[in-house]
Order: C-alpha cells, then structure tokens, then sequence
C-alpha cells in the first residue's frame, strides 16, 4: 500500500463518531460505479475496548464473522442482512480496537447505468443507493469483498476522503435505524440536503425513548 493511502487510512484511526462524520461526503468506488457518501451509523466494540456499544457486532467480542471491526482502520467489513442485502461499512479505530461505519446511503456519481441495471426498482438516481442494503447492491458489493483494503490503489473497490467537513451545522444528527439495543445512541448522520438519506425507523424491539 502506497504511503499515502497509509495516511489517508490513519485518518480514520479516530473515535467512532469521529470517523463517521469524516466518512461523509468521501466517494466509494466499485469498478465503474461511484457514490458519494451522504448517509452514515457509527458502532463500536467490546466492553474491554474504549467504545462499548451492545448494538454493534463486534459488542460480545471477536468472532470469524466480525473480526475485521478489530483490524487496521479503512476496511471494507461486509455482512448478510435478513438473509438478502449486503451491508457495507468501514472499519475505523485503531488496529486492535472494534469499531466500524456503516454506509447507510449514498448518490451515484458514476456509473450510473450499471447501478440502474443492479437496482430496477429503483425509481429515481437518487433512490439507487438510498438504504445499506440498496447501497451493497448498487455498488455489486459481495460477500466475497470482505476485508478489502479500501486504500489499496489496486483494490477493485476504493475509499477517497473529501474535504474534512469543519462546519458541523452542515451535518445532521440523530439515533441509529432499527437497533434494539443502544436505540437513543446519536450516532447516525447524514447530509440532510442530500436525496439520497434514508428514513428512520426505529425498531419495535427498542424501548420507549426517553422522554
């Protein structure tokens, strides 16, 4: 790996919240297709490391399925949801220390025909990568990409950061979609001028918010 892409990886070596909003706005390649990435959910780790977070996968310790929430940040963590949608996230956080960003919506930027040919639900660009599990399918994101290193210049799929987003009013906050644990936990956010951000839906299972 390139010294710059070591550099722009460490970038994301931060706490998960930290990392999330250093996400937004970055553009992920897969071959043709880009997308630039409007919607994030930040999750962290074990009650040994430094972000417990019961919602996250990696909450009751390593295991072969989420081991890659424990390596080196800038990788591409990719799991099944409900048994049909890939779900993309980036691993953050130091080597050693779980924690992961999940991609949650996006905008095609490039590619557009190839998304549309993955996606013909899809009634609108905007509506191509507008959900994690829309976002795997739009991009051909499979499970056979686990632990792509998204700042490898010869990886099939690629991570860019933008510009570092210093005025946080651009950015909107608010709790993670369809958790039942850590349900209140301000940790989803998103470019609330973008199309492309999802809905949120709290979970049945979640309790009553506070308040």
């Amino acid at each position: 790996m390139a010294e710059s892409a070591l550099v722009s990886a460490e970038e994301l070596a931060v706490e998960p919240l930290a990392a999330a909003r250093r996400l937004l706005g970055a553009t992920l390649w897969s071959g043709p297709v880009g997308m630039r990435i409007v919607e994030v959910e930040a999750y962290g780790g074990d009650p040994a490391g430094p972000w417990p977070d019961p919602a996250a996968h990696s909450g009751r310790g390593r295991t072969p399925r989420n081991a890659a929430m424990f390596g080196p940040p800038g990788v591409l963590y990719v799991y099944f949801s409900y048994g049909m949608h890939t779900c993309v996230n980036v691993t953050t956080g130091p080597d050693g220390v779980a924690s992961a960003v999940l991609i949650r919506a996006g905008e095609i930027i490039a590619g557009v025909e190839a998304a549309r040919a993955r996606r013909p639900a899809a009634r609108t660009d905007a509506a191509l990568a507008r959900g994690p599990g829309n976002v795997g399918s739009a991009l051909g994101i499979t499970l056979d990409d686990y632990g792509t290193a998204l700042f490898d210049p010869a990886s099939p799929i690629r991570l860019e950061l933008g510009p570092e987003i210093t005025d946080l009013s651009a950015v909107s906050v608010g709790p993670r979609v369809g958790v039942s644990l850590a349900a209140d936990r301000p940790w989803r956010l998103w470019l609330p001028d973008s199309p492309a951000v999802s809905a949120y839906r709290r979970s049945p299972r979640a309790p009553r918010a506070a308040g």
